[in-house]
C-alpha cells in the first residue's frame, strides 16, 4: 500500500484560496461601529443619502461581513482537513496510480463534499442581472428630484 499520497493540486488551489480570504479578511476593518451611525440616515426610500447609494440590507451586510466571512473560510478550511484522498488499498492494476477514498467519508476521491466545495469556491466571472448594478450601491451623483 503506497502511503505517500501526493498532494492533489485542486485541493492544493482550494486550500490556498480559502488561506487567502481568509488572511484578507482577517487584515480588513469591521465595518460593524461604521454602519450603526449610518443606520440613522436611511431615508424613505431606503437608503443613506450620500454619494454612495447605501441601502439597509447593504448597512446590515457591512456590519457583519467581516465576521461571517471569518468564520465561513475557516469552515471551509476545516472541511478540507476532514475531506482528503487517502489510498484506498487493495490490489491495483496500476500501482502508480492507485485508487483513492476520500480519508472522512470513504467515498471515491474525489468524494461528493470536496467536489461541491470546489465548485462552490472556484473564482469565476460574476454577471449581473441585467438592469441591476453588480454592486447595488455604486457611486451615484445623487440629484434631488
Amino acid at each position: 500500500m503506497n502511503t505517500e499520497i501526493p498532494e492533489d493540486p485542486q485541493r492544493r488551489v482550494l486550500r490556498e484560496h480559502l488561506e487567502t480570504i481568509q488572511v484578507r479578511t482577517e487584515k480588513a476593518s469591521s465595518w460593524r461601529d461604521a454602519a450603526e451611525p449610518l443606520r440613522g440616515l436611511v431615508n424613505r426610500e431606503g437608503y443613506v443619502p450620500v454619494s454612495a447609494r447605501l441601502a439597509a440590507e447593504d448597512l446590515a451586510f457591512l456590519s457583519e461581513a467581516r465576521e461571517e466571512l471569518l468564520s465561513f473560510s475557516e469552515l471551509g478550511i476545516r472541511l478540507l482537513d476532514l475531506h482528503q484522498p487517502r489510498d484506498a488499498g487493495g490490489i491495483s492494476s496500476d500501482p502508480a496510480n492507485p485508487i483513492l477514498r476520500c480519508r472522512s467519508c470513504m467515498w471515491r476521491w474525489p468524494c461528493p463534499t470536496f467536489r461541491a466545495m470546489a465548485e462552490a469556491f472556484t473564482p469565476r466571472q460574476r454577471e449581473a442581472a441585467p438592469g441591476i448594478p453588480s454592486w447595488r450601491g455604486q457611486l451615484e451623483p445623487q440629484t434631488d428630484a
